[in-house]
């Protein structure tokens, strides 16, 4: 059967070299999921080649041309560019380090390669906020990926805190009234930050949930932590101490 063409939208996740000139790319494209390619000839200093790999950059959303067969695990890339050029994810330190985090949240979460445009849509909304976001929507913006981006994979928390019902159990992910019989749940400040982070329905409202540095770092390891409660072999978020230095 032979390999059928077709334009998808993608967003890179991560990219290997791959013999003298060539890489290996992940992208979750909106068409198919996540899916490797091999793209050829990118690495050369040739002037067919020259700055083709820069495309390939994690974050990078692009719109492509693929071949794509369901029974190969490598596939081909026919065409490629830009869908959009950020102004600032890609020069900006603090903005890349968010963007990255999100790139490795998002990685550790795809599983299986089934579309999934609703999800993608979601990602792809997230980077371009980001892009054009001012200081206050960027610190929090990992916060409402992180909560946000559970909900494509069936583990969402609920948003309904109250003086009544003001814990948190992150193993249930709903808010209850008694304090939780082990130690993975939020009460205070916490599970009242977390629900006002979940009602949020665009990250521009983002601007308006004041927090300061050290609070979102304990937020951060804890949103890591149900990840890790609810995602087989999550492990440990390799982008998050950088993420940690460069918002605070």
């Amino acid at each position: 059967m032979p390999d059928k063409l077709h334009k998808t939208k993608g967003i890179v996740l991560k990219t290997v070299k791959y013999g003298e000139t060539s890489i290996i790319v992940t992208i979750f494209t909106e068409l198919f999921g996540v899916q490797s390619y091999l793209v050829n000839g990118v690495r050369t200093s040739t002037k067919k080649g020259t700055g083709k790999a820069n495309l390939f950059q994690p974050s990078a959303i692009l719109d492509l041309v693929v071949y794509h067969n369901d029974l190969k695990h490598l596939n081909r890339i026919k065409e490629f560019k830009w869908a959009t050029i950020y102004q600032h994810i890609l020069s900006d330190v603090s903005k890349n380090a968010v963007a990255l985090f999100m790139v490795e949240l998002l990685t550790k979460c795809l599983k299986q390669p089934e579309g999934n445009p609703d999800l993608f849509h979601f990602t792809e909304d997230c980077f371009l906020y980001l892009d054009k976001c001012n200081g206050a929507v960027m610190a929090n913006l990992p916060l409402f990926f992180a909560l946000h981006l559970a909900h494509f994979f069936g583990f969402r928390m609920t948003d309904d805190y109250s003086t009544e019902s003001a814990f948190l159990d992150l193993m249930e992910g709903n808010f209850v009234q008694e304090q939780p019989h082990h130690p993975h749940f939020l009460e205070d400040k916490q599970a009242f930050v977390t629900s006002q982070l979940l009602k949020a329905q665009q990250p521009g409202e983002l601007e308006e949930i004041k927090l300061n540095h050290d609070f979102r770092r304990q937020l951060l390891h804890v949103y890591e932590t149900y990840y890790a409660l609810h995602i087989p072999d999550f492990g440990t978020m390799k982008s998050l101490p950088v993420l940690r230095v460069v918002l605070g």
